[in-house]
């Protein structure tokens, strides 16, 4: 089975911090954890790191970052065939306070005009394709190349781009924050007629498959019949970053490998949970074996 990401590609610097800080002050921390981010490149690097044959389209610098991230994804054994190493561009970076008291980050991204289309024609056939909306042009060929292929919209930014692309995909899986800008409705996770009423709207438009992602309180989804809310798990999180790409690449995992819809949803739910009881968005990824004998274990 091959997959491939297409996406966004950054490099994560963590400060871990006991609690947010207060505006002209001064702070010291012991360390700070970086390695390599973005919503497709954490997904892409978590698909090849729990072994299905992943490749990676995007574009980094041939600059310190760029390399760092390229030997990531070296090291974990992706398909670098379509990860442009680009003279004179600057890779993407994102400065992240990790809030440690509550889990919460607060991110900064310095990042260059986007690239809206890879420089890499990509002929090969894949069976798997997730996408997060970063080099439209480039992702939308892929999709259309491949129209039988089980494929995934991390929907995190409402645009012109993911309304087009999301109606290209199997699965849109997409955040609170896009649902709410999508229908202009304040989502209430305890209010069921809202949720129908969302998801049928998000539905009605992109005509596939819909998740709604509500962080600590599940994804909502249509299963067999019935409107449900795939519950998460509890956790004592110190660093939230990376946490939803890690879903998505989770949720691609588990639904390509011929899981049902609700295990999917409840593994990747899982994962993601995992993810931010540890610092840095690479480096809080769980073994598959963790996850799935997750039950077995608490």
């Amino acid at each position: 089975m091959k997959a491939i990401c297409v996406g966004h590609c950054t490099f994560d610097t963590t400060l871990p911090v006991d609690s947010y800080p207060v505006e002209n002050n001064k702070y010291r921390i012991e360390k700070r954890v970086e390695c390599g981010g973005g919503p497709a490149s954490n997904a892409a690097y978590l698909l090849a790191k729990w072994g299905m044959d992943t490749s990676i389209a995007a574009i980094i610098g041939n600059d310190y970052y760029g390399k760092k991230i390229y030997e990531e994804f070296r090291e974990v054994g992706a398909n670098l065939n379509y990860l442009e190493l680009r003279d004179g561009f600057d890779t993407s970076s994102s400065y992240i306070i990790a809030n440690m008291s509550n889990g919460s980050r607060t991110i900064i991204t310095s990042k260059r005009k986007p690239v809206r289309r890879l420089n890499a024609t990509i002929g090969e056939n894949f069976d798997v394709i997730l996408v997060d909306g970063e080099h439209p042009e480039t992702a939308i060929d892929v999709l259309k190349s491949n129209p039988n292929a089980i494929s995934v919209l991390d929907a995190g930014r409402l645009n012109d781009d993911t309304r087009l692309i999301g109606k290209l995909v199997t699965y849109v899986v997409c955040s609170h924050d896009f649902a709410e800008e999508f229908t202009s409705c304040k989502i209430d996770s305890k209010d069921m007629n809202l949720l129908i009423d969302i998801y049928t709207q998000l539905k009605n438009y992109f005509n596939t498959n819909i998740i709604i992602t509500l962080e600590g309180n599940g994804s909502f989804t249509f299963i067999d019949g019935e409107y449900k809310i795939v519950p998460s798990i509890h956790v004592d999180a110190i660093d939230s970053t990376g946490a939803g790409d890690i879903f998505h690449g989770a949720f691609t995992y588990f639904i390509a490998n011929g899981y049902s819809l609700e295990d999917s949803i409840r593994y990747a739910s899982i994962c993601g949970a995992i993810s931010v009881t540890r610092i840095g968005s690479r480096f809080s990824i769980p073994d598959f074996e963790e996850v799935i004998n997750y039950d077995n274990v608490i």
